[in-house]
């Protein structure tokens, strides 16, 4: 596996960022979360003056093989489906980085339908879809390797047009399965309690869902952090992945989104443990065991809004507060410019 260079961030400033954001004119503490935002975004930045530049949103796109037991009540088809819908603007992804100004690319990494013809979709197709991990790996050592190149290399295309602040969505239909499988394994959860309803599985589609993913979690044998991510893992997924790695050495900041990117960067953590300073945590959705997974390495959430789309859209939402935070601490007064009393 390629290998990062990620450190935590350096707190040498924080005492000076702490000071500036208390001078601020208001009651110390006042703006809670966002006070804290401003702290995160400061320290990435190593700056008393943060900015948000060129926000971008990768859209990462795969299928995954175990799609082929019946675990989500979605069709394969819809991935590519969604995907050519992505591209004419007409996603709830499209709507919120219209809204909030992001960049958006659409990244065809693994999906099992040929879209190589279609405008509007960055080709970096792996293979047509994972094998099904069931039976066997869900990718090779190189495909998974290929896959964390992938997402590094996109994120340095976003860098090269001056961003510093990055989304991640994906469209794979059935990839709430290897979410829920890393969840337990990375978290020391029981299995039958990490698994929910996806894109709206019924109750007999959950007892299957469970029962397929037991036997599949039994019939592996990994024995490291790699070979559960090779195993069962999405090849966008994995991308996403190595996206949150190569953000996190190069200092951009990460707005990490719902169950199947929450997945991402646990995994991640469980990589490079560093690489959470760079991620801010935007959303607990509404797949069972979400606010578990969080806990896993101890987030707090900005939203929950009871999102289960996907595609990055509780990232995009959330956008709005760390903008805000970015202001408060850049275009708030301060007591003495003021020539107000501290009244705290």
């Amino acid at each position: 596996m390629k290998t990062f260079d990620i450190h935590s961030v350096d707190r040498m400033m924080q005492s000076t960022i702490q000071q500036k954001i208390d001078n601020l004119n208001k009651p110390k503490g006042s703006l809670g979360r966002l006070e804290e935002l401003a702290m995160q975004v400061c320290l990435v930045q190593q700056t008393l003056s943060p900015s948000l530049a060129h926000p971008c949103h990768l859209l990462l796109g795969a299928d995954h093989g175990i799609e082929r037991e019946g675990v989500s009540v979605s069709p394969r088809d819809v991935t590519w489906q969604q995907m050519i819908n992505f591209t004419k603007g007409g996603g709830g992804v499209n709507m919120f980085c219209r809204q909030h100004g992001f960049k958006l690319r659409i990244v065809d990494v693994g999906v099992d339908y040929d879209l190589s013809a279609v405008p509007g979709i960055i080709d970096r197709k792996i293979a047509r879809g994972t094998k099904n991990f069931l039976y066997e790996p869900a990718m090779s050592e190189a495909e998974f390797d290929r896959a964390i190149e992938i997402g590094a290399e996109l994120v340095d295309d976003c860098i090269q047009e001056g961003c510093n602040v990055l989304s991640i969505g994906e469209m794979g239909i059935a990839n709430t399965s290897p979410s829920s499988i890393w969840m337990s394994l990375f978290g020391d959860i029981p299995l039958d309690e990490c698994i929910g309803a996806g894109a709206g599985l019924d109750t007999p589609g959950i007892r299957h869902k469970r029962e397929v993913l037991t036997k599949a979690v039994s019939n592996s044998n990994c024995q490291s952090a790699l070979e559960i991510l090779r195993y069962f893992g999405g090849f966008e997924m994995i991308a996403a992945i190595g996206a949150m790695l190569r953000a996190a050495e190069k200092h951009v900041l990460v707005l990490v989104d719902g169950f199947i990117m929450t997945a991402c960067a646990v995994a991640a953590i469980r990589l490079y443990p560093a690489a959470q300073d760079y991620m801010v945590f935007t959303h607990c959705g509404d797949e069972s065991g979400h606010r578990r997974m969080l806990d896993i390495v101890g987030a707090k959430p900005l939203l929950s809004l009871g999102l289960r789309l996907g595609e990055g859209t509780g990232a995009l939402c959330a956008y709005p507060l760390i903008d805000s935070a970015v202001r408060m601490i850049n275009e708030m007064n301060n007591f003495d410019n003021a020539k107000i009393t501290k009244y705290f």
